[in-house]
């Protein structure tokens, strides 16, 4: 998506010639119940770093060349004729996935497991890292004025862990297992003790991680090493006084995972949030007959409006999170800066107009 950039022989250029369409905003033709949106923050993710570096995330694969970017906020600029709830000059946090058709998943809630969705850069679907884009108007969702758009694109992120500490059932006074401190683990912790967890230890490889865990409310860190699975749930059990009774694996490495099935205490939940290979040895006989529930997610549902009334409240804080900020003519140093593993959040500043949070 950056001038000659490859990905496994695809060149990524089409946000660039997006931006040159796009330009002439009002000939983008907005029907029924779509809106065009001035984008404003997106942010970085993984798994636009994986598409642009491997081209492919398990089934999903880069065929053309495809614009990345999920995590989004901007501002409407047209509505479709059936759209009521929104007005041009609101500004509004972008649910990237939208189901195109109602079936049972949408009919009882998980819209997030329907067949059907579309979502933000993934193949074959474009994402909204560019000037202008056009999403539809039920999943655009208006921001409160003490709401920035940082906040609004850090939503995305932010309802992995809502939705994650849901499946684990965290609750008051849980004691919680957060296994790895990228930003994903990161929001996880926040929610964890938003939901009333009464300790959550964190564990990484990297320090400057662990440090920015405690700052945004971990109570215990541990700086991974060479220990063994085991070793590391030891760890975990000394540090708590217990064994946790819900873990949140957020890496998708093979370790991390065991070390979350042999931490979790018997009857206890974990739930796997990061994605890693598509085979992994686990030791699933000790989950079995100490009725550790193993949880999987996929991304989230029915978040947006849960997080949104805890930034506009002040309940958390995720500004601390943005660590690097770059003007969208700068995006191929903004992604290289995410693959080095720089700082937490990377965000691109997409209005040449307005460059503030």
């Amino acid at each position: 998506m950056f001038g000659s950039t490859t990905c496994s022989g695809v060149t990524l250029h089409r946000s660039i010639s997006v931006l040159k369409t796009v330009r002439s905003r009002n000939r983008v033709p907005v029907v029924g119940l779509e809106v065009l949106l001035r984008m404003h923050s997106v942010g970085i993710c993984g798994s636009d770093v994986h598409y642009w570096q491997h081209g492919r995330i398990g089934d999903f694969v880069v065929k053309d060349p495809m614009v990345l970017g999920h995590e989004a906020s901007g501002t409407v600029i047209k509505v479709g004729a059936g759209v009521t709830h929104l007005k041009p000059g609101d500004r509004v946090a972008i649910e990237p996935g939208v189901p195109r058709e109602t079936d049972e998943f949408c009919k009882t809630g998980r819209y997030n497991l329907s067949p059907t969705i579309f979502f933000c850069a993934t193949p074959p679907d474009d994402g909204n890292l560019c000037r202008y884009y056009k999403h539809s108007a039920s999943y655009c969702y208006r921001l409160p004025d003490n709401v920035t758009f940082e906040e609004g694109a850090l939503i995305e992120p932010l309802s992995v862990g809502i939705h994650a500490c849901k499946r684990a059932g965290v609750t008051l006074g849980s004691k919680v297992f957060v296994s790895g401190s990228g930003p994903i683990g990161l929001v996880s912790v926040i929610i964890a003790k938003m939901m009333g967890a009464a300790e959550v230890v964190v564990t990484d490889l990297s320090a400057s991680r662990l440090q920015t865990a405690k700052e945004v409310g971990a109570d215990y860190t541990i700086q991974v090493k060479n220990e063994t699975p085991q070793e590391v749930a030891a760890k975990v059990e000394s540090l708590l006084g217990c064994m946790p009774e819900k873990t949140l694996e957020c890496t998708g490495v093979q370790a991390c995972i065991q070390a979350g099935i042999y931490a979790t205490r018997s009857g206890g939940t974990l739930v796997l949030v990061g994605l890693g290979p598509e085979m992994v040895t686990v030791p699933i006989v000790n989950a079995a007959v100490r009725e550790v529930d193993i949880r999987g997610i996929f991304r989230y549902c029915n978040t947006w409006p849960v997080a949104i009334s805890l930034l506009a409240s002040k309940r958390i804080n995720v500004k601390p999170l943005v660590t690097h900020r770059f003007p969208l003519e700068k995006a191929l140093e903004a992604f290289e800066t995410t693959k080095r593993g720089e700082g937490v959040k990377v965000m691109l500043k997409c209005d040449p107009t307005n460059q503030n949070p």
